[in-house]
């Protein structure tokens, strides 16, 4: 039988700063405390927009909104693909409220980001041209 889970992050900023949460992840690891954006699972039925949504304010209790989808990722765990889409989300203030699963956050620019969270995460950054200007695309018909 074949095993599907979703994903959703939240890549949240708050001005210039984006948030990163701390969270314990395995024993068994050489870090099992790894620092990275809100994420989590949607639930069955559940849309991803509302699923980013709903786990960002219980992880933070930030009220946030969606900017726009900034990339997608996927990879295995035994027998199960999972599949996630990353958002920008935006708030409105930075107090953060932790839920019981967070160790800590922090509110940090771009390119502090680096060394902080996992490197193939900075790299679907890049290629989403998450630091670059926001652009937007206009197709022009064929002449």
């Amino acid at each position: 039988m074949e095993k599907y889970r979703i994903l959703v992050k939240g890549v949240v900023q708050y001005e210039e700063k984006y948030l990163v949460v701390c969270r314990w992840f395995d024993d068994r690891i050489s870090e099992p405390y790894q620092w990275g954006f809100v994420d989590g699972a949607i639930e069955f039925g559940e849309e991803p927009e509302k699923a980013v949504l709903r786990i960002i304010a219980e992880q933070t209790g930030l009220p946030a909104t969606i900017d726009r989808i900034l990339y997608t990722w996927t990879f295995m765990t035994g027998d199960t693909f999972n599949i996630g889409i990353s958002y920008l989300c935006r708030v409105s203030f930075d107090e953060v409220v932790l839920s019981e699963d967070l160790i800590d956050s922090r509110w940090m620019i771009k390119e502090e980001l680096e060394g902080t969270i996992d490197n193939r995460v900075l790299e679907d950054l890049q290629e989403a041209e998450f630091y670059k200007e926001r652009f937007r695309y206009i197709a022009r018909p064929e002449e």
